[in-house]
């Protein structure tokens, strides 16, 4: 009885951790996108840089803040002595304060983009990863199919060896080929859990926790010829800040005039006029200063804006043709791999099924020997196994066009 009881708790307590286990996070290609936008820690950091430029544009435009001048005199014997206090500030005469305002407002754009640049490189490399991880299992479960049928000819040779009508030597041969599909399967194990171990920080995935893939390699479809670079984040993100060189161009032409200083100020002074005595004077006053633009105009800065003005263009378009040229190279690439695929469907795989079959009954009829019939279906498997190759390169092909385009 107290054995019974004891075996009772001691399952009770091995049951504890499996109620409360986290559950496992179910992902799809649909999901990655959300999921990244929800979770993923390099996007949430990456989401500070527009809390960065909203402080920024908040700052920019500002006068400075006005300076307090006081000044104090007095002779040795402090009978004499003077005071002085003034307030200036500086102030533009052209109109850099609103050029500034409006680069910042600008910026607050950019750092917009970079977030959706960052969001759509993250989405990109998960749905690389999670292909590979589809196209894994894709494999593995040709492997277990082809060790399911290796081991069920092995046991029927091994019956038919029992009854005098077969080989034994056959039939180990059968078994061997059904334990090689296995080992590969298991070589497969290790390969997803390393694509699922890249898959997971993506997604905000914690290292304990869970993680289902679900959903499967769709038949080949090409997109359309099109490739507009418009909806890229990073193309976006050049033409802004081509702008933004633009306009930095008119802040630095305003900025060839310095700020002016104005100022008041009041001042009280008592001197000794002998023999009359002590005499007291207050004075008030306003103050000017003008820079007078002698030796610096900014020309360096002005031309260097123009310069960079003109850079930031040349790259935006250089940008839109190496987009077109990526969309453009992977959809070729994609043509490719369909047209792979189509032919092994249609030609190559039914005719290396019928030869499977073919042989297999001619060994059966005492016609071909049992290497033959492994052949063939070595065969058959290799067609198979470039299939699937083909397919998942098709979709990593399709991953790639997609990002250039910056559509998911």
């Amino acid at each position: 009885m107290f054995s019974h009881f004891t075996a009772l708790c001691a399952a009770s307590l091995l049951m504890v951790p499996a109620l409360h286990a986290a559950p496992a996070v179910v992902v799809t290609p649909d999901t990655i996108p959300k999921r990244i936008r929800a979770q993923n820690p390099d996007l949430a950091a990456a989401r500070l840089r527009i809390a960065e430029a909203v402080g920024r544009m908040k700052q920019a435009g500002r006068l400075d803040n006005p300076q307090l001048e006081t000044s104090l005199q007095h002779s040795r014997d402090f009978r004499e002595g003077g005071i002085e206090i003034g307030i200036s500030q500086r102030f533009p005469v052209t109109d850099r304060l609103r050029r500034e305002k409006g680069i910042s407002v600008t910026e607050l754009k950019a750092a917009e983009l970079e977030v959706r640049q960052v969001e759509q490189k993250l989405v990109s490399d998960a749905n690389r990863a999670l292909i590979e991880v589809l196209a894994i299992r894709l494999r593995k479960d040709l492997l277990n199919r082809q060790s399911g049928l290796t081991k069920e000819l092995a046991e029927s040779i091994r019956a038919a060896a029992e009854k005098g009508e077969g080989s034994l030597l056959d039939a180990g041969q059968a078994r061997v080929e059904a334990m090689q599909a296995d080992t590969e399967a298991r070589q497969l194990d290790a390969k997803e859990a390393s694509a699922l171990a890249e898959l997971k920080p993506l997604l905000g995935i914690r290292q304990d926790e869970g993680l289902v893939v679900s959903g499967t390699l769709a038949s080949p479809a090409l997109p359309g010829t099109g490739a507009d670079p418009s909806r890229r984040a990073d193309f976006q993100l050049s033409k802004v800040e081509a702008d933004i060189a633009e306009q930095s161009i008119g802040l630095e032409k305003a900025k060839r005039r310095e700020d002016f200083e104005g100022g008041a100020f009041f001042s009280a002074e008592r001197t000794e006029d002998a023999p009359e005595g002590y005499e007291n004077e207050a004075v008030v006053g306003l103050r000017l200063k003008i820079p007078l633009p002698f030796w610096n105009k900014n020309e360096g800065n002005i031309e260097a804006a123009e310069a960079t003005h003109r850079r930031k263009q040349l790259e935006t378009r250089a940008l839109a043709e190496t987009i077109r040229h990526e969309a453009g190279g992977a959809r070729s690439e994609m043509a490719e791999w369909a047209k792979l695929i189509r032919e092994i469907d249609s030609q190559l795989l039914p005719l290396a099924t019928k030869q499977a079959t073919d042989t297999e009954a001619a060994w059966r009829n005492g016609q071909a020997d049992f290497q033959t019939v492994l052949k063939s279906r070595a065969q058959r498997l290799q067609l198979e196994s470039t299939r699937l190759d083909a397919l998942r390169d098709f979709h990593l092909a399709r991953a790639r066009h997609q990002a250039a385009l910056g559509n998911f």
